[in-house]
């Protein structure tokens, strides 16, 4: 029996599937964002064919195992968020939002390994923007001389057909919501093509062994747009964040199958292009004023690099019901965690107050060994006290008020010790490793200890 066409209804925001039309996706909650796609199936079961599967070979775990000669793309911070270097035949997807620099990124990326001595072939495919736009991008970034192949064009069959011929190294793909394949009945940027012309390409990359790069774009949310599989299907993901009011980029790894997820590159946005932060700690205070209440220093950790970051709280009477609670670079569900362990353990009341939140330089942390640093800001703001400006802050809160241990603490210290901090508050299981270096420490087991640095 031959193929019978049918319609199904598909999510361009999360992939979900409907058999007929309805104004809101009841997945992701969206609205007007049901497609139809039509799709093909066949007049017979699967498992009514007479061709049978063949035999799988197994084999035991120990053995030889094959080593990857990484591509060193001569950006260290690049580097350090791949892994150590870029895998050939591997497939990364970079996301971030509209205007933040993902473009400039790889551009600056292509035109280093163009103009390396290996002869590195890197092939920059825009589906977006005319050639002559990529082109006043490269005079502005200072590599417009770099043998960089460039090209505009949509159609995946024909950049497959002209890869098939090359021997490329790198291959940006800019963007792969762009793309089109003729095979698939709808329209570019949908669930359906994007799916499909990620396969192709990923496929052939495996094939000729060169690295391959997919722009994304986002949701509202922050997600990558378009089907979940899209990011099981590559090998590594990258975020990149930042605000388009701060100067700083951070490029964040969240999956990585040839290196370790949450490492983070820091970037400056400078007028030729993006400049890699060596020390991006000494960046983040490099704007910190000394002796103001509600700030102190966070030794926090982000992927394996240590990273110290001030940490801003203002509290101010409320003129309303239902006083305001806004964050910043953090969680607002744990700052409200945290006041309320302030109140039920130390007294304090917040009901009447305001409590505002700031994560300078537009980072944005996520581990929980931010909590003593926050309340340490926050009580430092209503008391109207400021810490000592050369005291750092690490440590974790339970709702019962004890104060847990995070991990890595040397390693955080150290970096507090070398940009000249003398002073440093930790939990009490910080045990041995507190004569690594020279800072003075002060161990605190429980949230009512936090009174005594106010009175």
């Amino acid at each position: 029996m031959g193929k019978k066409s049918s319609v199904q209804y598909v999510c361009q925001n999360c992939g979900m599937t409907y058999p007929k039309w309805q104004g809101k996706c009841d997945s992701c909650g969206e609205w007007n964002t049901l497609q139809e796609e039509k799709i093909e199936q066949s007049g017979f079961s699967v498992l009514n064919q007479k061709k049978k599967g063949g035999i799988i070979d197994f084999v035991p775990l120990t053995g030889s195992a094959q080593t990857y000669e990484r591509l060193k793309t001569g950006i260290k911070e690049i580097d350090r968020v791949s892994g150590g270097g870029l895998v050939p035949g591997s497939a990364i997807l970079v996301g971030g939002d509209p205007g933040i620099g993902k473009s400039t990124l790889l551009l600056q990326i292509a035109a280093g390994l163009a103009s390396s001595k290996n002869d590195d072939e890197c092939f920059y495919i825009s589906g977006e923007e005319a050639i002559d736009k990529v082109r006043i991008r490269a005079q502005r970034l200072g590599v417009a001389e770099s043998p960089v192949k460039l090209a505009s064009t949509t159609e995946v069959k024909d950049i497959i057909a002209t890869l098939e011929k090359s021997n490329p190294t790198v291959v940006i793909i800019d963007s792969i919501q762009t793309m089109y394949l003729e095979d698939v009945e709808s329209t570019p940027g949908s669930v359906s093509q994007v799916r499909a012309c990620a396969y192709e390409l990923i496929k052939l990359a495996k094939k000729k062994g060169f690295v391959l790069f997919l722009v994304g774009h986002v949701t509202k949310q922050g997600a990558i747009a378009g089907p979940r599989i899209l990011e099981h299907m590559v090998d590594t993901v990258l975020y990149f964040e930042g605000e388009r009011g701060h100067h700083f980029r951070i490029l964040r790894a969240v999956k990585n199958r040839y290196g370790a997820t949450d490492e983070i590159g820091v970037f400056e946005m400078q007028d030729r292009g993006l400049v890699e932060v060596e020390n991006p700690s000494a960046l983040f205070l490099a704007e910190r004023q000394g002796n103001v209440s509600g700030s102190c220093v966070f030794a926090g950790i982000e992927g394996s690099r240590p990273l110290l970051v001030e940490i801003q709280a203002l509290v101010s009477p409320s003129g309303y019901s239902a006083p305001k609670r806004a964050v910043v670079g953090w969680d607002l569900g744990r700052l409200s965690m945290i006041l309320a362990v302030l109140e039920a353990r130390c007294g304090f009341n917040f009901s009447g107050q305001d409590v505002y939140l700031n994560i300078a330089g537009g980072l944005k942390i996520s581990e929980p060994a931010a909590d003593l640093a926050v309340a340490m800001a926050v009580i430092s703001s209503l008391s109207n006290k400021p810490l000592p400006s050369d005291m750092v802050i690490f440590g974790e809160i339970g709702l019962s008020g004890e104060i847990r241990a995070v991990t890595q603490p040397a390693l955080r210290l150290k970096e507090a010790a070398k940009l000249g901090f003398t002073n440093a508050i930790v939990p009490t299981s910080f045990g041995k490793e507190k004569k690594i270096t020279d800072l003075s420490y002060y161990e605190i087991g429980n949230v009512h200890r936090l009174i005594n640095w106010f009175n």
